[in-house]
């Protein structure tokens, strides 16, 4: 039997419960509940693949200094088998504000080739797909010598303006991009 003594005057109640954790402490704690969720995948077999979305000014084909991230893009998942054949999965995932992308895919495709694949761009004027630029292969499997858990991640893919910008040539230039010089 448990003994509760009534409160009175001469014990005070005590002050009510008031956090002590500081914002960037709430913050810390947060980021790490949300890593705590994506490991949690991760043990179950599952992996989270992850990966940017940008748009290609100049249509240089990699990420330069006018590139920009691709917010509100939709982009899918898709597994099949090396054969050919129907698919196997098939995921979709909305790239955040900063134009990345997490996809959760819940088993294993070790006899599969799993691509991140362009579906539609939230910018009318970035929205052009190029065949075979527009995917990125992700192992989506245990047994390949990779030491990395549960997390794949996918090259940036990008969508194209049909018109590269006009200040492109100049741009391109300063990666001093030229053709290889004829051997002698």
């Amino acid at each position: 039997m448990g003994l509760t003594v009534p409160p009175s005057s001469d014990h005070p109640s005590p002050p009510p419960h008031r956090s002590t954790m500081t914002p960037p402490l709430q913050s810390i704690v947060v980021a790490l509940l949300a890593l705590a969720g994506v490991a949690s995948a991760e043990k179950g077999g599952g992996f989270v693949v992850t990966g940017k979305v940008y748009c290609d000014p100049c249509r240089a084909g990699f990420e330069t200094n006018v590139s920009t991230s691709v917010p509100g893009a939709t982009v899918k998942v898709e597994c099949r088998p090396f054969s050919g054949g129907k698919e196997t999965l098939k995921a979709e995932a909305t790239t955040d504000a900063f134009g990345w992308y997490k996809v959760e895919v819940d088993q294993d495709h070790q006899e599969e080739i799993c691509e991140v694949v362009l579906a539609k761009s939230s910018d009318p004027a970035c929205s052009e797909i190029e065949k075979f630029r527009d995917r990125a292969c992700v192992p989506l499997t245990r047994n390949n010598g990779i030491k990395q858990e549960g997390i794949r991640y996918g090259n940036a893919i990008a969508f194209f303006r049909k018109e590269p910008l006009k200040d492109c040539g100049f741009v391109l230039q300063q990666y001093d991009l030229k053709d290889a010089p004829e051997t002698p």
